[in-house]
């Protein structure tokens, strides 16, 4: 997998997710250094400075979690992890998710895969979420069901949501 230094800040508006963009799934061992400072790069431009969340980003849950993540000729596209029940909460967990251009379906495609993986790969029959409540609508239309009160966590509204799969 060939990466980029840096996506651009204006791409066209014809990037659209689509069948061809590759899926890939692995454990931390098994990334490559690339892929890792790539996923450690995106992340960093998402959840850090576009959102303004001064927190360590890269934990001691990468190492127990699959790295899932759809990419092209231009880099990561969209990204979660699905963290191992019994490290972050006691069921499997799904975290870190993000989608390099919005409101293309990316987003909504990554979340099930991360399902998938947690059915799949670790026999989970409920994944655990901590949505940020301005993706509540996305989140509850792939099946997770709000199970918190409403709560800020880095100055960012969310909720734990739960999804039976």
């Amino acid at each position: 997998m060939e990466l980029k230094e840096d996506f651009p800040s204006s791409k066209p508006s014809y990037f659209l997710y689509t069948d061809a963009m590759q899926l890939t799934v692995k454990r931390f061992e098994e990334l490559s250094a690339a892929e890792l400072y790539e996923i450690y790069r995106v992340r960093v431009a998402v959840f850090v400075v576009e959102q303004h969340c001064t927190y360590q980003e890269v934990d001691e849950a990468d190492r127990h979690c699959w790295h899932v993540f759809l990419h092209d000729e231009n880099g990561i596209a969209a990204y979660c992890r699905v963290i191992d029940p019994g490290i972050t909460f006691p069921e499997a967990s799904i975290g870190r998710v993000l989608a390099t251009h919005r409101w293309q379906g990316l987003g909504t495609r990554i979340v099930r895969e991360g399902l998938k993986v947690a059915q799949e790969r670790m026999h989970a029959d409920t994944v655990h979420i901590e949505a940020q409540t301005y993706a509540r609508k996305l989140y509850e239309h792939l099946g997770f069901t709000q199970v918190s009160d409403e709560f800020l966590e880095d100055g960012m509204a969310g909720s734990s949501d739960r999804c039976n799969i």
